[in-house]
């Protein structure tokens, strides 16, 4: 009875990898889609659509390689159906886990979802998600991150509430996958992937179409034999994904953020500085700054907060900055117990006898960078030698040009 038991278990959630895909680049997720559907033996989609909350529900599909298996509906959850999704999505993996003829569950994520939620809910669901994809046609790739527009101008919106733009969320999209599934483009040319390899140099790029096969073979059938290995992709797909672990790699304390770089025409400059900036000349330089290169990111170290952790996120010409809680430096030993050991790692690798984790640490990545006059620009926002010997005491005192942007 045991052995049997144990069986039932063997072949329920823990046999089934579910993988994300994801972006806003449609195209190119259904390309990848339908190559890892053609590719994966007893693999499934289950795709949201999120294009018909308007009336009232979500309409989800469950597929394989030749055509629609399932279909139904999730009632809108608070008038927002990326809230229907989250709760739609486990209980449909479970039952798919379950039934134990799914080897691969592919979640194609509607256009504007992001990854790192949803990766998180299924986690959360105690299923597992071995790969998460984001699908990218590299000609599309400047246009999207200079794209500003609101997502609800192009009925892209998840939720009525849904303030996002094209560009945060696509950069958003792409830097949280660790393989960036990439179609073949012929208008893409050195400067287009560059700009992706500089963007996300850590992720994996595998072509969807072509490519060598990998080393992972799929299930063997009924007689016993063993088919030819999988795609690239398709094990891309099966890999393995630590949420945690991408989690952190987004966080800006500890964020794995570009190395420098200068090639086809494409820059990523790295600004790391121990002091802090004048709340009032940081303000005044924010569109140059922000407009100085398509992608900018990190943490900043703001003299009239001088414990807070800043966030910088700037894609399309729009800026967000928000607080991410206090500097380490700032915290009593007693509360270090309580900080995630990647954020006490993350800081000890970048401490500084005085001043600790805090600093500035910004990167800009961009064809046509002028890396001279970004210098000089972010510099010149420093405190001067007079501002910083006052301590901070008086750095407090400045005027708090952030206190909108920060709702303080």
């Amino acid at each position: 009875m045991q052995a049997h038991e144990h069986e039932h278990e063997s072949s329920g959630a823990h046999e089934l990898s579910v993988a994300i895909v994801g972006g806003l680049h449609a195209d190119a997720r259904k390309a990848t889609v339908a190559r890892l559907l053609a590719d994966v033996p007893g693999s499934v989609v289950l795709h949201h659509d999120l294009a018909t909350a308007a009336a009232g529900t979500v309409v989800r599909t469950v597929s394989d390689a030749t055509g629609i298996l399932s279909t139904g509906e999730a009632p809108l959850v608070n008038d927002c159906a990326c809230c229907a999704l989250r709760e739609d999505l486990v209980p449909e993996l479970r039952r798919l886990a379950d039934a134990g003829l799914t080897r691969l569950a592919v979640v194609e994520l509607w256009d504007s979802v992001e990854p790192k939620a949803m990766a998180e809910v299924v986690t959360a669901g105690g299923l597992t998600v071995t790969g998460v994809i984001t699908a990218v046609d590299p000609a599309l790739l400047l246009p999207y991150l200079g794209n500003g527009d609101d997502l609800a101008e192009g009925g892209l919106a998840a939720a009525a509430t849904d303030q996002r733009t094209v560009a945060d969320t696509f950069a958003r999209q792409l830097e949280y996958a660790t393989v960036l599934a990439l179609v073949d483009s012929p208008e893409a040319d050195d400067e287009d992937r560059e700009l992706l390899a500089q963007l996300h140099p850590t992720a994996r790029q595998v072509p969807v179409t072509g490519g060598h096969p990998g080393d992972l073979a799929g299930p063997a059938d009924a007689s016993g034999r063993q088919p030819a290995p999988l795609s690239a992709l398709a094990c891309a797909a099966v890999a393995g994904f630590d949420v945690e672990a991408a989690a952190a790699a987004q966080h800006p304390a500890c964020a794995l953020l570009p190395a420098e770089a200068d090639a086809h025409g494409v820059s990523t400059l790295v600004w790391h500085r121990r002091r802090p900036f004048h709340p009032e000349r940081l303000y005044e330089a924010l569109e140059d700054l922000t407009c100085a290169a398509a992608r900018s990111r990190g943490r900043f170290w703001l003299a009239d907060h001088p414990d807070t952790l800043l966030h910088w996120d700037a894609a399309g010409g729009a800026l967000c900055v928000e607080s991410a809680g206090p500097w380490l430096a700032s915290l009593p030993d007693a509360a270090w117990d309580m900080v995630e050991p990647v954020r006490r790692a993350a800081a000890a690798l970048d401490w500084h006898p005085e001043h600790g984790d805090c600093c500035q640490h910004l990167v800009f990545t961009s064809p046509g960078l002028d890396r001279d006059g970004l210098e000089q620009l972010l510099e010149s926002c420093l405190l001067t030698d007079a501002e910083y010997a006052g301590g901070r005491t008086a750095w407090k005192r400045l005027p708090p040009a952030f206190d909108t942007l920060l709702e303080v």
